[in-house]
């Protein structure tokens, strides 16, 4: 038994293929799902599109079909999956799969790679996560819905979270309009001093920088926290830190617990295309973020009192004059100059 207030063995918490001891067969069963998913569904992969000048930034879409031919419908609405793998394993054709709950309901799904540490830093994956977002957009002229598990989990928070219009003032806020994580980690600092640092490097600067729960996303958009229910505590703060930290800042957030599925089986939800993780991905698609309602009419204007007719002439003079006096002296306390709209941009932000 743990006794109380003892120092948290964040190894062991981050420990995935450590807690669940089929682990080595699960990610084995996710290599076959997807080699076979890309077999059945050659029809509607666009492979291999290039969004960035490293080796790894290669992307595949899974596009539907036009009713009763082969075509692909490039008006579905867009969706990006980002592969876990603690930045530093697997690709995206491990992953291929998890595009099949979403696709069943007409939404294309775009999964990246990108490269892995110790090549890059994580500053380099987020801006590669970035890369692949901006070319999507500039391609097909609408929003992604970013979803991403474990160390995916945590690039599909950052998404979100970007400033987009500091990177170029032609992007809109809502460039990324919703997002899930599963299984996601927010707040990277427990990790530095774990075995999974070791490919990543990072410093306690670089963890801090990196963990979207520091972050400030555009308020109304939407993200969702899902973790499996067998997952570690740690697994589980992440997801609550995050719902409670984000939804104060004004970005609607929650936290979803799965019952009964541990690190690696609570992804296979996104397989079935009637799973409550599909239909809420699907809402997120359908209404990205939440609306603030606003009154139907202003309200009538309160009417001005009636001179009273009973003052003395002397005294209507007097207030007239005064009256005069306060409309010109507000007069010139105006500065009726017209506010320049151009105002040079701020600099990029890192979130």
């Amino acid at each position: 038994m743990t006794e109380p207030n003892a120092p948290i063995d964040y190894a062991a918490e981050y420990d995935n293929s450590g807690r669940v001891p089929n682990a080595a067969e699960l990610i084995e069963n996710y290599l076959l799902d997807a080699t076979l998913f890309r077999e059945t569904h050659a029809a509607n992969l666009e492979a291999d599109l290039v969004y960035g000048p490293a080796p790894r930034n290669l992307l595949d879409i899974f596009w539907p079909l036009k009713d009763g031919t082969k075509e692909h419908d490039t008006d579905a609405p867009l969706s990006m999956f980002i592969h876990g793998g603690y930045w530093q394993k697997l690709d995206r054709s491990s992953f291929s799969h998890m595009a099949s709950g979403l696709l069943a309901h007409g939404v294309a799904v775009v999964i990246p790679s990108y490269t892995l540490c110790p090549d890059t830093t994580l500053e380099g994956i987020i801006n590669e996560m970035r890369r692949a977002c901006l070319v999507l957009y500039q391609t097909h002229k609408r929003p992604l819905t970013v979803f991403g598990h474990s160390a995916g989990g945590h690039l599909a928070a950052c998404m979100l979270a970007t400033d987009w219009a500091s990177i170029h003032p032609d992007l809109p806020d809502d460039l990324v309009q919703a997002a899930m994580g599963i299984s996601g980690l927010y707040d990277l600092t427990p990790l530095i001093h774990t075995p999974i640092n070791d490919a990543v490097g990072m410093t306690l600067e670089d963890a801090e920088t990196a963990s979207p729960i520091r972050w400030t996303p555009q308020a109304l958009q939407r993200f969702e926290a899902w973790v499996g229910g067998e997952e570690s505590t740690e697994y589980h703060r992440q997801s609550s830190d995050l719902a409670e930290r984000w939804s104060m800042l004004g970005t609607p957030t929650t936290s979803v617990s799965c019952d009964g599925q541990n690190h690696f089986t609570v992804v296979d939800a996104l397989t079935d295309s009637t799973s409550d993780m599909v239909n809420t991905l699907l809402d997120l698609v359908e209404n990205p973020s939440i609306s603030v309602p606003l009154p139907d009419s202003q309200p009538d204007a309160v009417p001005e009192p009636e001179p009273d007719q009973t003052a003395p002439e002397e005294d209507a003079t007097t207030v007239a004059a005064e009256d005069g006096a306060t409309l010109e002296n507000d007069s010139e306390e105006k500065d009726d100059t017209p506010e320049d709209e151009t105002r040079p941009l701020e600099e990029s932000k890192a979130g």
